[in-house]
């Protein structure tokens, strides 16, 4: 495999690295911080979006648990 390729490949596996920590990031934050922020503020629903194509929906089930779905877009 020439220098060249070696270049390539690593170029691409931090990119992905990124994008990875990037999607962990985005879950984290949704999983804690605004989870909490949901907790304290006793709310029924909420919907939040980053402008860069992340999104996350909670809402409190009747049992008092908490639904959380979210998304997270990548632009290579």
């Amino acid at each position: 495999m020439s220098t060249n390729e070696n270049n390539n490949i690593e170029e691409i596996l931090e990119v992905s690295s990124d994008i990875i920590e990037k999607k962990q990031n985005w879950a984290g934050f949704v999983e804690t911080t605004v989870v909490n922020f949901f907790v304290e503020c006793k709310l029924e629903k909420l919907n939040i979006e980053d402008g860069r194509g992340n999104k996350a929906k909670l809402a409190r089930q009747k049992d008092d648990t908490i639904k959380v779905e979210y998304t997270s877009t990548t632009t290579l």
